[in-house]
């Protein structure tokens, strides 16, 4: 158990700051999910059309000039008012750090296709003559963008990276930085996931050749997991970053705490390209309970991936099946069914919603959910209204992804 660790080898949660669809802050975003407000709304994009979405709407000039606005991203800027957000929420003293030391690990799904698309636009009105096309446009689109600029926002000189996993990135991010504080590579952790992906008209075109974009005359209706007439995928927008630091680093300053990450693991399905495998899923569970020292029925509360395909819901809920017991004390929720699906961000955000359950004792519900599919039958889903739990002690967190990256994370009340 990490219990039994010094506290240098223990690693606590201390701050958050978030963007999402339905809240700009944990406390705002907490009361969204708890009174049942959606963040889904009717959206219009180029080519595609009128759709529905996640869409986030934060003060973009609150950390940032116009100026950078124009030369940055917008995953930049939902990583940096995320960042900023978390390191005041954690109570740093942030002008006497050493900056140095502090690592910065974002996860996302996919960055530049927004950049791009937007460049080949802009020269669509020129002919297509190239000498039209931004000289901002490789330092948008190169890989580590979002998490540098933030390194450029805060002055931080550590190192910076992003995670490329998919639908998974939001739990790697945290996974990262946990890792990177274990290792000695920085003191100090800004750790999470980022998405700007609703304004790509491609992810949106994409989905629906799949016959994975989700419909509803109702827009607050379109993200339904497990429900029978669920039709697929709402993309959602979004941000979320952790503090994370040492125990004994928190306990020093007197920080407050808001979970220790207690255990985590990823695998890979290596079957398909977007078909999940349960077995697989299963697997990446249990491993993470083998590494929290943890049996199934220890877990109070499992924060569900499930992002309203068909297919995806069926196969996690069996392989949640296959790890908790049907009659067990485990209880199951859905925040996709609030915001959409925010890709990178997903699993960040997602955490960050059921965090406060360590101090409430609820567990928020999974909206939408009137018609519940058979094969989606989990004995401890709460569905529409939030249910009063009592002591919540250990959250374990699910985020899945294309190309069959599996993430799971456990943390625990401290």
């Amino acid at each position: 158990m990490d219990a039994e660790r010094p506290d240098y080898d223990r690693f606590v949660i201390t701050g958050v700051g978030l963007t999402a669809p339905n809240g700009n802050s944990l406390p705002e975003f907490r009361q969204s999910l708890l009174s049942g407000r959606s963040g889904v709304v009717p959206y219009d994009i180029r080519y595609f059309g009128s759709t529905i979405a996640g869409v986030c709407n934060f003060d973009e000039l609150r950390y940032q000039r116009r100026k950078e606005l124009r030369r940055g991203t917008r995953a930049g800027s939902i990583g940096i008012f995320s960042a900023r957000e978390a390191i005041l929420d954690a109570g740093l003293d942030w002008e006497n750090i050493d900056r140095s030391t502090v690592g910065v690990y974002v996860g996302v799904t996919e960055h530049g296709n927004v950049e791009t698309e937007n460049e080949i636009y802009l020269i669509k009105g020129y002919d297509y003559d190239t000498k039209f096309w931004s000289h901002h446009h490789n330092p948008r689109t190169v890989a580590n963008n979002p998490a540098g600029e933030i390194t450029l926002n805060l002055g931080i000189t550590g190192p910076h990276y992003t995670l490329g996993a998919a639908c998974a990135a939001g739990n790697a991010g945290l996974i990262q930085g946990l890792q990177m504080l274990r290792l000695g590579d920085c003191d100090l952790a800004l750790c999470g996931g980022v998405s700007e992906s609703i304004h790509t008209f491609g992810i949106f075109a994409s989905f629906h050749s799949q016959g994975a974009l989700a419909r509803h005359d109702d827009a607050t209706k379109a993200s339904r997991p497990f429900d029978a007439q669920r039709n697929g995928i709402v993309v959602a927008e979004g941000g979320c970053m952790f503090v994370l630091e040492r125990l004994s680093d928190a306990r020093a300053r007197g920080a407050k705490l808001y979970g220790e990450v207690i255990g985590y693991a990823m695998n890979s399905d290596a079957s398909d390209f977007v078909l999940p495998n349960p077995e697989r899923q299963a697997e990446c569970v249990r491993l993470a309970l083998r590494r929290a020292g943890l049996n199934a029925e220890q877990i109070d509360l499992v924060s569900t991936h499930a992002t309203g395909t068909t297919t995806g819901d069926t196969q996690e809920c069996r392989a949640l099946r296959e790890v908790f017991d049907a009659g067990g004390p485990t209880l199951f929720n859905n925040t996709k069914s609030f915001i959409g699906h925010a890709m990178g961000a997903a699993g960040a955000l997602e955490l960050a919603g059921n965090l406060p359950a360590f101090q409430d004792g609820v567990c928020h519900a999974t909206i939408n959910l009137d018609d519940p599919d058979p094969d989606c039958e989990l004995p401890g889903l709460v569905a529409n209204e939030p249910r009063e739990i009592g002591n919540v002690r250990i959250v374990l967190n699910n985020s899945f992804g294309m190309l069959g990256t599996n993430s799971v994370v456990i943390v625990r009340k401290i």
